[in-house]
């Protein structure tokens, strides 16, 4: 749960991502770039394993990208050291958030000025109530912007709409953040978060992990009601099953810390098909 502006390129591009020898032709369909990573490297700062050994990604408003990967190939390490985790450490290479270098920014300031990340295993908030918390959130984001914060009453009008989309009952807003939820009421919480934040640059890490069919629904139609042509969006995932319910215009396979095969969605039907071991 965490969470800077350009003129719009009317004209699409291309990228080219070589892999194996290979190039594939990856089409930018949409605006301009929200987010831009270039030869990024990170380890633990504790012990100085490197685990990112330079990422590339390009990721532009308007578009929808995924990351799949085999378990420690540094999908969430990359989400983590974007938002300014403090258990990793750069060491090398790039990241600009809306032209702006996102090392300089500290987390809150990455969070405030619109880069929101949804955990795969959201933390409880004793003692915090969901509607606080979440009101605290929004105004900080308005501060941010400009705008007025608001009082409890017209926030409660901001939210009911936003709890209606995600089929959540009002009395969770009286729970202690996370306090006691089980793994589907947690990840209906972060979309609620990002819902609510208006976020210009969501990464989703594994938002599909313990949902039962009915609440993936849920999820999946929230977050498809608040892509626009502004906004960003990054899944990380392991299953085609979140792929079918948001579509990506682009597929990003992840080995050993870096991404090794950028493509369509067809490459997540390949690795459902046939396990990573079909992309050769």
């Amino acid at each position: 749960m965490t969470s800077v502006l350009f003129r719009r390129r009317s004209s699409s591009s291309s990228s080219l991502q070589r892999s194996s020898g290979k190039t594939t032709i990856v089409r930018a369909k949409k605006g301009d770039v929200i987010l831009e990573v270039s030869g990024l490297k990170a380890k633990v700062a504790e012990t100085g394993e490197e685990i990112l050994k330079g990422v590339d990604l390009i990721v532009r408003e308007g578009e929808t990208h995924a990351i799949m990967g085999k378990n420690g190939s540094g999908k969430s390490t990359l989400t983590k050291v974007l938002v300014g985790h403090p258990a990793y450490e750069v060491t090398g290479g790039t990241a600009k958030y809306k032209g702006e270098d996102l090392f300089e920014m500290e987390p809150e300031e990455r969070a405030r000025a619109g880069l929101f990340l949804s955990f795969q295993s959201p933390v409880e908030v004793p003692g915090v109530s969901n509607t606080d918390f979440l009101r605290m959130m929004c105004n900080e984001r308005r501060k941010h912007r400009g705008e007025e914060e608001m009082d409890p009453l017209e926030f409660y009008g901001y939210l009911s709409p936003k709890l209606d989309k995600l089929n959540m009952d009002p009395s969770f807003m009286t729970r202690n953040v996370n306090e006691g939820f089980s793994g589907g009421e947690k990840k209906r919480n972060e979309i609620l978060q990002l819902a609510v934040l208006e976020s210009e640059m969501s990464i989703l890490d594994e938002i599909d992990s313990g949902l039962d069919v009915d609440a993936l629904r849920d999820v999946s139609e929230a977050v498809n009601g608040l892509k626009s042509d502004e906004k960003g969006l990054l899944l990380i995932t392991h299953y085609q099953r979140l792929l079918d319910l948001i579509h990506p215009d682009v597929v990003h396979i992840m080995k050993k810390g870096k991404i090794v095969k950028t493509g369509d969605k067809s490459l997540a039907s390949t690795i459902d098909e046939g396990g990573f071991a079909a992309l050769g």
